[in-house]
C-alpha cells in the first residue's frame, strides 16, 4: 500500500482502558475504519465497563469483543498519533518514539459522575452524553488530526 493510501495508526488512551479509549476505538472503527487503524489502551487497565459496552451498542457500535489492555502491549506497534482522552493518562503517558505524535482531548469519566446515579438507567445519560461528544470527534477524524496539533479539551 503506498504512503498516501495507508491507514494512520490511532492509539486512543486513557487510565482504565475501561469506557472513554474504548468508546474512541469502537466511534473509529465504525466510522473511520477506511482511513484509520484504531486501537486502545490504559496506563492502568481495569476491564471493560459494561455501560460502555451498553452505552455503545444502543448507538449501533459493539465494543463487546474489545479487551482493556495496557499501553505496553501495543510497544511494537508505531503509531501515527496518540490521542490521550482522559487527563491522568495525557500526564503519564509514556514516550512513543520515531513519528508518533500525541495529543490530548480531554472528555469527561462517565463512571465518576455516575457514582451518585441510584440506578444504571440514570447513569446511562452520562455514557450517552460522553459517547456522543466522543463520536462527534471521530467524525472530524483525520483531518482534525493535523490542523489540531497539540493539546485540545471537548
Amino acid at each position: 500500500m503506498s504512503e498516501a493510501n495507508r491507514k494512520l495508526k490511532v492509539l486512543f488512551l486513557c487510565t482504565g482502558n475501561s469506557c472513554r479509549s474504548q468508546m474512541a476505538e469502537g466511534w473509529a472503527r465504525k466510522l473511520k475504519g477506511k482511513e484509520i487503524d484504531a486501537y486502545s489502551a490504559g496506563v492502568e487497565p481495569h476491564g471493560i465497563n459494561k455501560l460502555a459496552v451498553k452505552a455503545m451498542a444502543e448507538a449501533g457500535v459493539d465494543i463487546s469483543c474489545q479487551r482493556s489492555k495496557h499501553v505496553d502491549e501495543l510497544r511494537n506497534i508505531e503509531f501515527d498519533y496518540v490521542i490521550s482522552v482522559c487527563g491522568h493518562a495525557n500526564e503519564t503517558c509514556p514516550a512513543f518514539g520515531g513519528k508518533t505524535r500525541r495529543l490530548h482531548v480531554g472528555f469527561d469519566d462517565p463512571p465518576a459522575l455516575a457514582k451518585c446515579a441510584s440506578t444504571d438507567a440514570e447513569a446511562m445519560t452520562h455514557y450517552r452524553r460522553v459517547r456522543d461528544q466522543i463520536r462527534r470527534f471521530i467524525e472530524q477524524l483525520p483531518d482534525s488530526l493535523t490542523t489540531n496539533e497539540g493539546t485540545n479539551h471537548v
